[in-house]
């Protein structure tokens, strides 16, 4: 449990770091540095084999980084509307922890709101109102 507080820590504050202006405008001076420096090296195979090693290696490190970032932030987006269904009243409990359940389970209640969405439109074209439960 150390190390994987221990990633998530350097995964949050790394992905805090990356998405600031100033490290994008460090990124784009560096490309601009490596293209201005083209001349020099007579845009050999080295001088384009240092880019594209650079750029691959922080490429391969940053899709962790930000699944990781990803993961965390839709896990407690989960809990929180977990929470809003659970203090809602006559709402359906059943809907807690839906991102849990196997396909075919979520695929049925999925149809279940699609259907009730679909009932809802029909009314307001009657005129009617589309609020409130439809057990009611």
């Amino acid at each position: 449990m150390r190390n994987a507080s221990w990633y998530s820590g350097f995964a949050k504050a790394a992905a805090h770091f990356c998405g600031r202006p100033r490290v994008f405008t460090l990124a784009a001076a560096v490309i601009v540095l490596w293209l201005v420096t083209g001349p020099i090296f007579g845009f050999s195979d080295t001088w384009q084999l240092v880019i594209n090693t650079g750029t691959t290696i922080i490429t391969f490190l940053m899709v962790f980084l930000i699944q990781n970032t990803q993961n965390r932030d839709t896990e407690a987006i989960q809990v929180k509307l977990d929470e809003l269904i659970r203090a809602t009243n006559g709402a359906h409990n059943a809907l807690l922890d839906l991102e849990e359940l196997e396909q075919d389970n979520l695929d049925a209640f999925k149809s279940k709101y699609q259907a009730l969405a679909t009932t809802a439109r029909a009314q307001l074209q009657q005129g009617t109102q589309d609020t409130g439960t439809p057990e009611a």
